[in-house]
């Protein structure tokens, strides 16, 4: 390959991780053309990307950047894995898949987040986290929680005076009327 063409690589997957704030390596292992077509569209429905690249070439397009840690110590064939709504959908995904008979072979291999090395088990350690999804559901549900306990106490705190007020009015009354019939 020339000059020429791996410089255009390179800057092609530059520019295609520019806004990438991770990435996740991942070995195709012995799957053919027509499995890593369907791991591919299955892929591309959770929005995920699947570049096979050579590894230097990897290597140089990520220098300087966070993702550069992805392919520290990696050897052999290896593609890499982006996008999905956050990190979390995009280790759980490659996760399933890594389990999936059909993709015998596909497994992952480590990644990159934050510009932190993650190794295979950290992956598998990040899949299992809640999605942002699931944390702005979470969150939402403990601030509402807050919300009604802090209403229901001040309903109640205003329901016991409320009720004392009352009391209170009605024995003024009673003795209002105990003085206008005692007249």
């Amino acid at each position: 390959m020339s000059k020429a063409i791996k410089d255009m690589l390179i800057g092609d997957l530059k520019q295609r991780l520019q806004d990438v704030g991770e990435v996740l390596v991942v070995s195709l292992g012995n799957l053919d053309a027509q499995k890593t077509t369907q791991l591919r569209q299955t892929l591309r429905k959770k929005r995920i990307h699947l570049q096979l690249v050579k590894n230097s070439l990897a290597r140089r397009a990520m220098e300087g950047t966070p993702l550069s840690p992805a392919l520290t110590n990696t050897d052999g064939m290896l593609a890499i894995a982006w996008g999905a709504e956050d990190v979390v959908d995009l280790a759980k995904e490659i996760d399933r898949l890594s389990g999936v008979k059909d993709f015998e072979g596909f497994s992952c291999k480590g990644g990159a987040l934050d510009g932190a090395r993650l190794e295979a088990d950290d992956v598998k350690k990040v899949a299992k986290w809640p999605t942002r999804s699931e944390q702005l559901s979470l969150l939402s549900g403990q601030i509402s929680s807050l919300a009604s306990v802090l209403a229901g106490q001040i309903l109640s705190a205003g329901g016991v005076l409320a009720g004392q007020i009352a009391s209170r009015a009605e024995e003024l009354e009673k003795a209002a009327g105990g003085e206008a019939a005692a007249s």
